[in-house]
């Protein structure tokens, strides 16, 4: 069974000898920025989001998912994986912290298509603040989303290769009192129009976020169960994604091509070539019985 551990420390700054600095950048294809500025910061999130998926892989292939700084990075640079918003961002997040920015754990709780929020730390994301004095919303973790970061204090529309975004004060919580009070200081992310997730703005360590990744990888009530996805940005910014046997891919003007492979062979092939990700057997969804 998949299974979870944590490290309850905050995020700090690794030593340059035992922090894998070198391997995570080459597995972004990036040199090491000379400062932590913001238009750095703008290209390592946009090559993570071509070259790190964001993939399930590990909750129905039985691995054990760890949210310990060491294991993540390894999961990146050695096995050269991917996975879902709390190790990717936590990885990214490690990798910022090495590189000199100042970087904070986010929880988060996503908007369902009914407009419904989550789980308490259902999502995790990162505030950066730069060398050059600026704030931004950084997320690599979150399947399509903005392909930049966003400024964090920024309130008005944020135009995006992923969509408009807004960040803004959030509203009245149907879970709090009734609903009647405001949103406590948290923020909503907005893409598009549609509510995505909502944050608090009080930073976490890393261990906080253990009771949220269990839950996606045991429970039937998460999709991540119920589902399998393998998803990158490409280079010309459109997307690829594998859903078990059916591959999409979506061009830069939003229209999509989708395709059957009809063989365990294929679908191998395709995880390699198009993601990077060497596996030795096609992973099963592991609860079958409750997929869409």
């Amino acid at each position: 069974m998949t299974s979870t551990q944590t490290d309850t420390r905050p995020i700090d700054a690794c030593s340059t000898d035992a922090f894998p600095i070198d391997a995570y950048l080459r597995r972004l294809g990036l040199a090491r920025p000379p400062r932590p500025t913001s238009e750095a910061l703008r290209e390592l999130h946009l090559s993570h989001l071509r070259t790190v998926p964001f993939e399930n892989l590990s909750v129905h292939l039985g691995e054990e998912i760890t949210l310990e700084e060491k294991s993540l990075l390894d999961k990146v640079t050695e096995a050269r994986r991917g996975g879902f918003c709390y190790e990717l961002n936590g990885a990214f997040g490690t990798l910022l912290t090495a590189l000199g920015y100042e970087v904070e754990l986010l929880a988060g709780r996503v908007y369902d298509s009914e407009g419904r929020l989550g789980i308490p730390f259902d999502h995790l994301a990162l505030r950066v603040r730069t060398a050059d004095g600026d704030t931004w919303l950084a997320d690599v973790g979150f399947g399509a989303h903005s392909h930049y970061p966003l400024a964090y204090g920024e309130r008005g529309e944020q135009d995006d290769p992923g969509g408009r975004f807004r960040v803004v004060e959030a509203g009245p919580d149907p879970a709090v009192r009734g609903g009647t009070e405001p949103g406590a200081g948290d923020l909503d992310v907005f893409r598009d129009g549609e509510p995505q997730y909502r944050l608090e703005t009080r930073a976490r360590a890393l261990g906080d976020f253990a009771v949220g990744a269990w839950w996606h990888s045991t429970s039937t009530k998460s999709h991540f169960t119920r589902s399998l996805v393998c998803s990158r940005i490409t280079g010309d910014g459109g997307r690829i994604t594998l859903s078990g046997h059916r591959l999409k891919t979506t061009a830069v003007d939003g229209t999509q091509e989708t395709r059957e492979l009809e063989t365990d062979d294929e679908v191998l092939t395709v995880y390699r070539e198009r993601f990077g990700i060497e596996l030795s057997c096609v992973p099963t969804v592991r609860h079958p019985d409750l997929t869409d």
